[in-house]
């Protein structure tokens, strides 16, 4: 153990306020500098110095009609306390964010299908039980900016790039393959993975052109099958609705296909094989000074939103009239 430890353990208590005027001194290497920073008389700085020396029994500061030397003993503590008193002033805020009531405007992103299909019916919630918290909901196709766009907290649908980002999952959207009874009356039902390639496909635009690949899993075994989109849209809603018209086969979120797929205006195609789920994540700048307003919302939706609720469920069965309708199909 370094003598500055032995000191240090040796020690009930040393005033907190004296440490922070410490490291301010240290790392500007100036009272005045320090005095300036911290807003303070330059007498309390020196004041506030000579107290911790006094409290460790060691000198920290050689001082010179010029400048300001760390003796090996400060160097030693300015390195360690730097970073300690970092972390405590993160735990204060922490603290102190919970005693505080959310209030003011909150700035949240997510993309237009999830917005109208499973934001419209739960923030409804979070308004009533947060009653000075204003939302700006802002609905987009594009992946937003959070800090350019001044965004508090995003919602992402698929794997999230690298960044320093700080990101909560809130669950895996599940997947369904799907098309409307008169596309299958007019170009027959796929049976098999293979056959999806000769059918009108309806997709998201691929990015650098590259061909469009569709994955589909069964008991432990993945298949590939590349298709060529009739139609590209890049919103998901224009894609469902194409999808119920008839216009041809597509891979829908299950909280767009589930309702239809009830009400028989869609159909689930291949049910044994399943698409690959996407994960939904909120996404924010840091956890540092997180407002009250962002960290009541990342609540909220993680409590609104436990496996197998909403859009988190499983597609409904097939009705049997429906599979037996598929069978005559050619």
């Amino acid at each position: 153990m370094d003598t500055l430890s032995q000191q240090w353990n040796n020690q009930a208590v040393v005033d907190l306020n004296d440490l922070r005027v410490f490291e301010r001194v240290g790392s500007l290497r100036s009272f005045s500098a320090a005095a300036r920073a911290l807003l303070l008389p330059k007498s309390t700085i020196s004041r506030s110095i000579a107290r911790l020396e006094a409290d460790l029994g060691a000198r920290l500061i050689q001082r010179t009609t010029r400048d300001v030397a760390l003796t090996p003993l400060g160097d030693n503590l300015l390195s360690r306390c730097a970073s300690a008193l970092g972390q405590l002033g993160e735990a204060l805020t922490y603290v102190g964010s919970l005693a505080t009531e959310p209030r003011g405007q909150l700035r949240v992103s997510a993309g237009i299908g999830f917005g109208v299909n499973v934001l419209a019916e739960q923030l409804p919630g979070f308004v009533r039980r947060y009653p000075e918290v204003d939302i700006m909901l802002d609905l987009t196709s594009r992946m937003a900016d959070l800090i350019n766009d001044r965004v508090d907290i995003a919602i992402r649908l698929g794997p999230l790039p690298d960044s320093s980002l700080v990101s909560v999952q809130l669950g895996e959207m599940k997947r369904v393959l799907c098309a409307a009874p008169a596309y299958l009356d007019r170009r027959g039902t796929p049976r098999t993975i293979g056959e999806l390639s000769e059918h009108d496909v309806i997709e998201m635009p691929a990015a650098d052109g590259r061909p469009r690949v569709w994955s589909f899993a069964r008991n432990g075994r993945t298949v590939e099958v590349t298709v060529a989109p009739r139609v590209c849209v890049n919103d998901a809603l224009t894609i469902n609705r194409l999808i119920i018209n008839g216009t041809g086969i597509g891979i829908m979120s299950n909280y767009l296909s589930a309702p239809e797929i009830a009400a028989g205006r869609l159909v689930q195609l291949l049910p044994d094989w399943a698409a690959p789920p996407v994960g939904c994540a909120l996404v924010f700048p840091s956890k540092r000074e997180l407002a009250p307003a962002v960290r009541a919302f990342v609540d909220y939706m993680k409590e609104v939103n436990p496996p197998g609720r909403h859009w988190l469920d499983n597609a409904p069965p097939a009705d049997p009239a429906d599979q037996s309708h598929q069978a005559t199909r050619t």
